[in-house]
């Protein structure tokens, strides 16, 4: 009876709570059922209290957040293993109750040729982004990109919405469209792989699982615009979002499509918009290196003790950076966004002493 009547103590009782909620599972798919039923301010403070996360200090924004433009570069310190992002990833919960079904796709192209080239550059988005996806994962990045067709925010074209900003070095939309991987010829039954399902999706097939999402990213990064979004699902290794409030909606989708596809200087934008400089010593010893990795490897990475793929040279289209890349990148990024600062005009025949003069009350 001694026993029957004493408290329970606290903590039994938050893990029991937290047995019940997981099922014994303490993977991310355990820890994102309980950061789920947490308000902003919980997860907040479960982040600053949680040893294991570098960027405890995101509380799922990224620092600066009060002053990001859609021009701001995205964050690139999250190690090199992706496993820190992968934890933040986690932490933002997926909005239940947010997923509309999307409209099938009108593919009306005004000619045989702007069918051709719709259906090249939707096979290419799909190819380049999601090779070694599943086949899911792939209708769900070509559901992305005839969402973005008649959001009013994009281009209303196929070809117009994959290549969108490339012509700027910081612009694209998709990378593979300015980091060179467009140089590397395709595989063939992986191509003809994803040519299938632009075709369907060009059919009208819709993704249901990702439903009005207008964006998504490896699970791998934790790009900046993440929790401004709506998470909807994960495929693969891809996290889809769509918009928050109306504009996420399928009546705000009301975009015509056009019919016409831009002419796409593929030559053009198969040569990185980035060039490091490398000597001749340095490429030789790259050419090298590609020829011993075998020109269509794998390409892994070891995240939390497991391999996984990540990217390849040949299929898919990858290269890795390196941090070497990585930093002089963020170099020239820095170059270009640092303010020039403002010329100092002096007039004819006035010393800068004689100027700080100008205006001082007469003693």
């Amino acid at each position: 009876m001694a026993a029957s009547s004493t408290p329970r103590p606290d903590i039994d009782r938050r893990a029991e709570a937290v047995r019940q909620l997981t099922k014994g599972d303490l993977s991310n798919k355990g820890l994102e059922a309980i950061a789920g039923r947490m308000s902003a301010s919980e997860r907040a403070i479960a982040l600053r209290n949680d040893p294991n996360l570098r960027a405890a200090a995101l509380y799922g924004l990224t620092p600066g957040w009060e002053s990001l433009t859609l021009a701001g570069k995205p964050t690139l310190d999250f190690g090199a293993t992706g496993l820190d992002a992968i934890k933040l990833n986690s932490t933002i919960p997926t909005v239940s109750g947010q997923l509309r079904a999307a409209q099938p796709f009108a593919f009306r192209p005004k000619t045989a040729e702007d069918r051709r080239r719709a259906l090249r550059c939707l096979t290419q988005a799909i190819y380049y982004e999601a090779a070694l996806e599943p086949t899911e994962g792939q209708e769900g990045v070509a559901q992305v990109v005839l969402n973005r067709v008649r959001d009013p925010n994009y281009a209303n074209s196929v070809c117009g919405v994959v290549f969108q900003g490339a012509e700027r070095i910081t612009g694209c939309q998709f990378s593979f469209t300015c980091d060179g991987s467009l140089g590397q010829a395709p595989v063939g039954w992986a191509w003809e792989r994803a040519k299938r399902v632009a075709e369907r999706a060009l059919a009208g097939y819709v993704a249901t699982r990702v439903g009005t999402a207008t964006h998504y990213h490896a699970d791998y990064v934790h790009p900046w615009w993440a929790p401004t979004l709506n998470k909807l699902t994960q495929i693969g290794a891809h996290i889809f979002y769509r918009w928050k409030g109306v504009y996420g909606e399928p009546s705000a989708f009301r975009q015509p499509y056009s019919g016409r596809e831009p002419l796409i200087d593929e030559a053009r934008f198969a040569r990185p918009r980035i060039q490091l400089p490398v000597t001749p010593e340095e490429a030789e010893l790259a050419l090298a290196e590609a020829a011993a990795n075998g020109q269509g490897a794998v390409r892994t990475v070891e995240i939390d003790g497991q391999t996984r793929v990540v990217g390849v040279l040949s299929l898919g289209g990858r290269r890795q950076a390196t941090p070497e890349d990585i930093a002089a990148i963020n170099q020239r990024m820095a170059a270009y966004e640092t303010p020039a600062p403002a010329p100092v005009v002096e007039a004819p025949g006035v010393t800068p002493m004689a100027v700080e003069e100008v205006g001082r009350p007469a003693s």
